[in-house]
């Protein structure tokens, strides 16, 4: 019995799993997840008429959506520092730009998400119209990050196709080993840039809709939302995982 413990509990799974949830992203990430998906199921069984089953849920939701605002209280001065970053890099100028906006996007959002989650808790004290005030405010400074990040995906998508283009109608036979190696180093560069930046684009483009909705710009249902916000949260999660793990 011991020895079916000992493999159970030491199985690389297991060991991956650890190291994955020892991160901040890797635990923000799977919250997030059950957040979500506990949104759409609240939703579900409402439209079912199973009130108090979806009060439950509803319940898990707004509790895990607390204590992730919890978790991101130092995350604004994180992404200053990453405007900052991106207005010194070189770069083509649109795509810093826009870079810049992402950043500064997601830095208001989370200011005002921390105002958000101290009134929750009670430390600060603000009426219920300042309080729908700051919600939409937060959603609407998510929304334009987000706004910034498609627009700098679609530049820079474009950007590495060309370039990709043009490494891959480079090669020739006269090259040296040399030179054909750091071609090859480079084109493999930009298809990982590529895949990146398809993936970025495609959560980007899911994830629009939630603060859409709550700037009052769209009017999306909470099943729509849940499933989108948990799709997106697999997403983000994968990509920790083969961070943290390596595949």
């Amino acid at each position: 019995m011991a020895s079916v413990a000992s493999q159970v509990i030491l199985h690389p799974a297991v060991s991956r799993s650890i190291k994955f949830a020892s991160t901040t992203v890797g635990r923000d990430k799977t919250y997030r997840g059950v957040q979500y998906f506990a949104r759409f199921f609240a939703w579900y069984l409402l439209t079912k008429g199973h009130k108090l089953d979806a009060a439950r849920w509803n319940a898990l939701k707004s509790h895990l959506g607390t204590a992730r605002k919890l978790m991101r209280l130092g995350k604004p001065i994180e992404h200053l520092q990453s405007a900052l970053r991106a207005s010194l890099a070189n770069g083509p100028a649109f795509e810093q730009i826009f870079a810049i906006g992402r950043q500064l996007g997601y830095f208001g959002y989370l200011c005002y998400d921390a105002l958000i989650w101290a009134n929750t808790i009670k430390f600060i004290s603000v009426d219920s119209v300042a309080a729908k005030r700051f919600s939409k405010r937060s959603s609407q400074l998510w929304l334009a990050g987000i706004l910034f990040s498609l627009a700098g995906g679609v530049l820079k998508t474009i950007r590495l196709a060309r370039e990709s283009s043009k490494l891959q109608g480079s090669s020739c036979g006269e090259k040296d080993i040399s030179e054909e190696n750091q071609r090859e180093v480079r084109l493999s560069a930009v298809k990982a840039a590529q895949g990146a930046a398809r993936r970025q684009f495609i959560v980007d483009i899911l994830d629009v809709w939630i603060p859409a909705t709550g700037a009052g710009i769209a009017n999306v249902n909470d099943g729509a939302l849940g499933i989108i916000g948990l799709i997106t949260s697999l997403l983000g999660a994968q990509a920790q995982w083969k961070s943290v793990n390596g595949k």
